[in-house]
């Protein structure tokens, strides 16, 4: 997992990034070799909050996790701008296991595999199939 820092990690939600980051180097970790090695590639921010330019395109309030730039499957995958990336929503997911009576972690884990999977360009149908949620 290529690690980047947080843009907008408030000080109050450093443990949360410390337990979501231990979470999703596990995730990998316990990956098939063939998509480990995708996995590596598609850097993982943790984010406080979902920023404003992301709600003005659309980006639910309550996501949990967003997937960006283009998938496995884009065939114009040279004509967009930015590469992929995956990033974690920190006070969702800590509000939405509180709210819910799940575990972070676990929750972390599940939305980390959904988000992956929108880069390797599956459905949600496709993501359980392979055993990805």
């Amino acid at each position: 997992m290529k690690k980047h820092p947080a843009t907008s990690l408030k000080s109050d939600f450093t443990p949360f990034a410390k337990r979501a980051e231990t979470v999703v180097r596990e995730v990998i970790a316990s990956l098939p070799d063939d998509l480990r090695a995708l996995a590596d590639g598609v850097p993982v921010f943790f984010e406080t909050d979902i920023t404003p330019h992301w709600l003005r395109d659309g980006v639910e309030p309550d996501s949990l996790g967003l997937f960006s730039g283009p998938s496995r499957t884009d065939s114009d995958v040279f004509e967009c701008p930015e590469a992929p990336a995956i990033t974690l929503f920190l006070r969702n997911l800590r509000d939405y296991c509180a709210e819910e009576g799940l575990s972070f972690e676990e929750e972390v884990r599940v939305t980390y595999l959904h988000e992956f999977g929108h880069y390797l360009g599956l459905e949600e149908g496709d993501m359980a199939a392979r055993r990805l949620l």
